[in-house]
């Protein structure tokens, strides 16, 4: 088992050497050395990221803390040794270590979309467009001792090409992710320029084109500009969709997906999840039947068969900023436990909220223009328990149950 550290400094790797200090309580420390990479204005690929959004990132160091015993508590705190010899300690962190893949045990996740940042201050940012991220993150900082893993899918700053924001949002959930991993998928407002390589010509990374999400965030991908990639925790298989780039039949990246759920051994590990950040499969949300450039039906054409034929237990999505969750179903038509997939839209973090349809559609059991997360809680490969949160005061909305026999 592994866990990885990543941190920001001002200090490159020819003014000092960046390391992690680790162990359990009472063991002898070890050093784990820290990769270092940084990104120019001319990696960028577009306005106002190349121009007045322009900050110099500093530099970023990862280290991967290797040989781990499972769910076991580790005390880190990170250093960077001056050429002089004189040792910079950041702040004593600890975590618990990870389930190894097919570990029975109590396992928690935490799954939204859409946050963002705000000020504490009572100020305002132009246009207040994240109105509700302080509420999320300081909901999830309250229930940090029974959360083990984060996934953040989507639209995760709204930097939108003004890199300080980075600096912003990474401080607020610094207290999660120094203590949790804290996972990403790729969204419209990390990736999207026009001629950039995304499967959509819109502008709102701001020009950031997935440079900063992907150099800040270390994720398991194949390649960096390829923002999808395959989680084991537990009993779960998470397999995570880049949905910024084609995911069609005939990609790299359906092969990807059908290789990542068509790869597990449901015997050890019963729970499979599908993410992404556009909504792939199935939304009432009316920004969503109003967004024509989603491409869909094509989507649910192209991977409900996936979906199906591996049995797919949830599929999450943000973009959409509200809740909604769908039975399990298949071709519009609900269907029992193990038959469908159950699609769930998590995208109500912290941006401004989205509107429904005037009228649910059948597959639609629960819908909510609220902001909140949601939370997966498995202990045994028995039964999946599914909550709503509202994010002001971790109240429970909605929740339902997948049993196996």
């Amino acid at each position: 088992m592994q866990m990885t550290v990543t941190w920001t400094s001002g200090y490159g790797i020819s003014e000092a050497h960046p390391f992690v200090e680790w162990g359990m309580k009472g063991s002898h420390p070890v050093h784990a050395a820290a990769d270092t990479v940084t990104f120019g204005r001319e990696s960028l690929c577009g306005e106002p990221a190349r121009s007045v959004g322009w900050r110099d990132p500093g530099f970023i160091h990862t280290a991967f803390l290797k040989n781990l015993s499972p769910e076991k508590e580790y005390y880190y705190k990170i250093g960077h040794r001056l050429r002089n010899g004189q040792v910079i300690w950041g702040k004593p962190k600890s975590f618990r270590a990870p389930p190894y893949p097919g570990q029975k045990s109590l396992q928690r996740v935490v799954i939204f979309g859409d946050m963002g940042k705000d000020e504490r201050d009572g100020s305002n940012e132009y246009q207040n467009y994240q109105p509700a991220s302080l509420n999320t993150t300081d909901a999830l900082i309250r229930d940090l001792d029974n959360t083990d893993i984060v996934f953040h899918i989507g639209d995760i700053s709204y930097a939108n090409g003004y890199l300080s924001q980075w600096d912003q949002f990474t401080q607020q959930v610094e207290p999660i992710t120094s203590r949790v991993p804290y996972m990403m998928a790729s969204g419209n407002h990390e990736r999207d320029f026009p001629n950039s390589g995304s499967l959509y010509n819109g502008t709102d990374s701001g020009g950031e084109c997935g440079v900063p999400a992907e150099t800040m965030y270390y994720v398991p991908t194949e390649k960096r500009d390829n923002y999808w990639y395959s989680m084991d925790y537990g009993m779960f298989r998470f397999c995570v969709a880049d949905s910024e780039h084609d995911w069609r039949e005939g990609t790299e990246q359906y092969s990807f997906l059908d290789r990542c759920l068509g790869s597990v051994d449901r015997a050890r590990q019963p729970w499979l999840v599908f993410i992404a950040h556009r909504v792939l499969g199935y939304s009432s949300g009316f920004f969503y039947g109003f967004d024509g450039t989603f491409a869909e039906p094509m989507a649910r054409q192209s991977l409900e068969g996936l979906w199906r034929r591996h049995r797919v237990d949830v599929a999450f999505y943000g973009h959409v900023h509200q809740y909604e969750r769908t039975c399990p179903v298949y071709e519009e038509r609900c269907l029992p436990d193990g038959h469908g997939t159950v699609h769930v839209v998590v995208g109500g973090g912290g941006s401004h909220l989205s509107n429904f349809t005037a009228e649910a559609p059948p597959w639609s059991v629960y819908r909510q223009m609220d902001y909140g997360f949601g939370k997966l809680t498995a202990s045994d490969a028995r039964s999946l328990q599914f909550e709503y949160r509202r994010s002001s005061d971790g109240k429970v909305y909605d929740s339902f149950t997948l049993r196996r026999d």
